[in-house]
């Protein structure tokens, strides 16, 4: 099996038009990482990064607001690096002109005209230029007072003595950082292999698994001096063992399609006759990805952070004990996750998935589902299914949502390790890595070579 991938590796670097996109696109994220590495002129973000490697040896790190933050900018938060803001203005501001563009008839006219896809992307861009002056004046803030920010941390950050020089300085350069990453993946986009900013958030995940395989290693053979108690085989094997479930069941997943067979009836275009024929329409069971999780727990970020702050500020008791309802310890947290992913999940498939028009493209080239009429019978049948469809899917990210938080509760691990164990970054890192070589399997089989998928489909691939 590993002869063979590795063979797989070796054929895509005998492609020349495949190997240099394989090259540009690791040459640019490098360039990626760097931006994520280099601290912000005017920061001390040598002590930040030192205060964070003392949570991480006490195992006090936790599922903090920060955590999953730095969780997405690839610890560059941590190091008051350029790009702390990281590719999320951007994701959100592409997400908010999406879901816009679904609801305001304005933009979802513009989205069908000629050339409306590429004003849509402007808009898009402009909104990341707000959201990154209003998020970076916010982090610069934070910066600024770090106590509030980061409890325990007694030093200093800023080195600039004019506040306003320091805010307005910083303002802009973590703009320009988030901006050049957009860039950065949008290159990749055109000129690489994958999806470019999908494989910036990747890559920043992924930098973080040498601390986690540290962290574990240390939860099993504990220096001498560390005071952290040893675990047992039987330990390793389980968490061995369910990182390999978690796994295939994401790729299941995250493969797997419905497919509603149509059939077309034979028809006269003018003088060509087409005859009639068999399809499907694919229907992913998780078709929503990972945006439902994304979304609640961002949500659910805002009302525990405020609540705290309110208690500590006002010193009232009502305000302490909402704070703490809305910790990532209480159950309450959990039921409000599971059931704000499921909600998210309908609300984006009612967004993005149009049957209405499905049922007239149908109808307008002489198709139709076996047993079903044209027309409004077959968008109420699509409606159905989907819902099915969306149920089923919205379960399963319950589930991988919440093994991490699960995990850090009642077997004691750090975030840093059970972050790989399901969440968000599972989710992105199977699904980017499941898009890339798919990419990278198109090319493959132009040239008459095995591709990564070839053996072992998932049922219901075509």
């Amino acid at each position: 099996m590993l002869s063979q991938l590795f063979k797989t590796f070796s054929n895509c670097l005998k492609i020349p038009e495949l190997r240099s996109r394989i090259i540009f696109t690791a040459i640019v994220l490098v360039v990626a990482r760097l931006v994520a590495m280099t601290p912000v002129p005017g920061l001390n973000g040598a002590e930040l990064a030192a205060y964070f490697q003392r949570l991480a040896e006490q195992n006090s790190a936790g599922n903090s607001v920060v955590a999953l933050y730095s969780l997405f900018t690839g610890g560059a938060i941590e190091r008051c690096a350029v790009g702390a803001l990281g590719i999320m203005p951007y994701i959100s501001a592409t997400i908010i002109i999406q879901l816009l563009s679904a609801v305001v008839p304005g933009l979802n006219k513009l989205v069908r005209e000629e050339g409306g896809r590429a004003k849509i992307i402007a808009y898009g861009r402009y909104l990341t230029v707000l959201l990154c002056l209003g998020q970076g004046f916010v982090m610069a803030l934070g910066w600024q007072n770090p106590e509030a920010t980061f409890p325990g941390f007694t030093g200093k950050l800023v080195m600039i003595e004019n506040p306003w020089v320091y805010r307005i300085q910083t303002t802009i350069i973590l703009t320009t950082g988030t901006l050049l990453l957009m860039w950065l993946g949008e290159q990749i986009t055109e000129r690489g292999v994958g999806n470019g900013v999908s494989l910036i958030i990747m890559v920043g995940i992924l930098a973080r698994l040498p601390i986690a395989v540290k962290d574990l290693w240390f939860k099993f053979f504990p220096p001498a001096g560390m005071a952290v108690q040893g675990s047992n085989w039987a330990y390793g094997v389980f968490l061995l063992i369910l990182l390999v479930a978690v796994v295939a069941g994401v790729v299941m997943i995250t493969q797997g399609q419905r497919k509603i067979p149509v059939q077309y009836a034979q028809r006269a275009v003018g003088r060509k006759v087409y005859s009639g024929g068999t399809s499907y329409i694919p229907l992913k069971v998780n078709y929503t990805g990972v945006m439902p999780v994304i979304f609640a727990q961002a949500i659910l970020m805002l009302p525990g952070m405020l609540f705290q702050k309110l208690g500590q500020m006002y010193n009232l008791e009502i305000f302490l004990t909402l704070g703490t309802l809305f910790s990532y310890s209480s159950w309450f947290y959990f039921a409000a996750e599971a059931l704000m992913i499921l909600f998210f999940s309908y609300f984006w498939v009612a967004t993005q998935f149009n049957e209405l028009q499905v049922a007239d493209d149908l109808k307008k080239y002489g198709g139709y589902i076996p047993g079903v009429r044209p027309g409004q019978a077959t968008a109420d049948a699509l409606h159905r299914t989907m819902n099915r469809i969306t149920f089923a899917g919205g379960i399963f990210l319950v589930v991988i949502a919440l093994i991490p938080t699960l995990m850090t509760r009642f077997l004691k691990l750090d975030y840093s390790i059970t972050q790989f164990f399901g969440g968000t970054s599972m989710l992105i890192t199977v699904g980017v890595l499941l898009d890339t070589m798919r990419q990278m399997e198109s090319f493959l089989l132009m040239r008459h070579y095995d591709g990564f998928l070839k053996k072992g489909r998932v049922r219901g691939r075509g």
